[in-house]
């Protein structure tokens, strides 16, 4: 488990997220694709947000994503796409013709990343067994 923690929360949430570029036309290429992986990676690091894996093809972005509990994945996928949307129109848009800054096309594919149901299950049901082996040794180990 890759446990983090925040104040009042420990978390491990991780989402598989796949967008595509506007009429998933091949844009990813050359120094646009090479210089897009480091910007995501600094843009979610950003917002507390961690790449675990990604993977840049020609006309999408595949990603597995740690992101904080206090933000939604809708929040962290529209901050990604917009500022990268930004940089590649400021930084390539006369030379590869890109109108305006619709880089990146609407929608995106998200998908929880999580236990297995199974483990879940067994440590629900070892719950209880936990908490009463902790109780009996308190029993023994009075600090007051």
């Amino acid at each position: 488990m890759d446990e983090q923690s925040l104040s009042h929360a420990t978390w491990d949430c991780k989402y598989h997220v796949v967008f595509g570029s506007k009429y998933r036309t091949k844009r990813l290429y050359g120094d646009v694709r090479r210089e897009l992986g480091e910007l995501l990676r600094r843009l979610a690091l950003q917002k507390g947000c961690q790449i675990e894996e990604g993977h840049l093809m020609p006309d999408h972005v595949h990603m597995l994503i740690s992101i904080p509990p206090k933000y939604s994945v809708a929040h962290i996928v529209g901050f990604l796409k917009g500022k990268t949307a930004l940089y590649v129109a400021n930084k390539y848009a006369r030379k590869r013709r890109y109108k305006g800054y619709h880089f990146w096309a609407r929608g995106y594919f998200v998908s929880t990343t999580g236990y297995n149901e199974q483990v879940v299950r067994q440590y629900i049901r070892n719950q209880e067994k936990a908490d009463k082996a902790s109780d009996f040794a308190d029993q023994f180990n009075r600090s007051y």
